[in-house]
């Protein structure tokens, strides 16, 4: 920010039921803490009727340091505006919990104009508000273009109703529900221990989410009929494995979104463990191919 202006601080408290099987928040609901501190930092200021009329979200990195635990107290955002452009600009996020980097986040967001379907570019004041709060972000490492193959596993996806937003499609938060729905139906169906649900249990393991990435390509919106969740390999080392997914209409070909998922198994207290065999071949069935 402009002249040593020092981030927004913004409080989030936790709920019980944002635990996932493995006792602690779910990836997907950081993500969700992070759309609560960026609403709430522009409902603060002067450019709070973008979000009324238009703000859509282009895509999120979210790197994950250390589970976020459930605690009465809430977490802490730590918000910085990054680069402003014509009609698009860059929040980055710190989440904290007593004091500890939770997660290190950025998320790219467009003016949109709705009844014209089309990015809109910021007026003077509203672009101004932005670039006073300006500060360079230090850019996440980048993991490569990806995209399932001809041969990925499909999971159907059904698009609930309370899947929507304000704007009337699908919240962008909910793809990253969407995106471990399928990652888990495949490691269950690669091998049966796989299974986030039954792998503690079971068989000690953990699966941990250290990064995800998601760029949105087109809005989603509810219908009956199913979509598809496309998942695919893109790379399988020792103790962790790089996973892409697409978001599709099956019928009409549509991508809605792409995402990758950087996930390290781990021993039950976190330490890196090597991928199991039988997992690490039932997942080569689906390569990905390079973007």
């Amino acid at each position: 920010m402009s002249q040593g202006a020092r981030p927004a601080v913004i409080p989030v408290p936790l709920r019980w039921v944002d635990l996932d099987a493995q006792g602690h928040v779910n990836n997907g609901v950081v993500a969700d803490y992070l759309q609560e501190a960026r609403v709430r930092f522009l409902l603060d200021g002067d450019n709070a009727a973008l979000l009324g009329n238009g703000t859509l979200v282009v895509g999120h990195q979210i790197e994950y340091l250390a589970p976020v635990e459930f605690a009465a107290d809430p977490v802490e955002v730590h918000l910085s505006v990054g680069e402003v452009g014509a009609s698009r600009f860059t929040i980055g996020y710190e989440v904290v919990q007593q004091g500890r980097v939770a997660a290190r986040a950025r998320t790219v967001l467009c003016i949109f104009d709705f009844e014209a379907g089309r990015p809109r570019r910021m007026t003077a004041d509203e672009r101004g508000w932005f670039q006073a709060r300006s500060e360079p972000l230090e850019p996440l490492r980048p993991l490569g273009r990806w995209r399932p193959g001809p041969v990925a596993y499909e999971a159907p996806l059904i698009v609930r109703w309370t899947d929507l937003d304000a704007y009337g499609h699908v919240n962008n938060v909910r793809f990253f529900d969407f995106v471990a729905e399928a990652r888990v139906r495949m490691s269950s169906d690669a091998d049966r221990s796989g299974n986030r649900m039954s792998a503690a249990e079971e068989v000690g393991q953990l699966w941990m989410v250290v990064r995800q990435d998601v760029d949105y390509l087109a809005q989603l919106d509810h219908r009956l009929e199913p979509y598809v969740t496309r998942v695919a390999v893109a790379d399988i080392g020792r103790t962790s494995m790089t996973l892409v997914a697409e978001v599709t209409d099956p019928d009409a070909g549509t991508v809605f979104a792409r995402a990758r998922t950087v996930i390290v198994c781990g021993d039950q207290s976190g330490r890196p463990v090597p991928v199991p065999d039988e997992l690490r071949h039932g997942l080569e069935t689906w390569p990905a191919q390079p973007q």
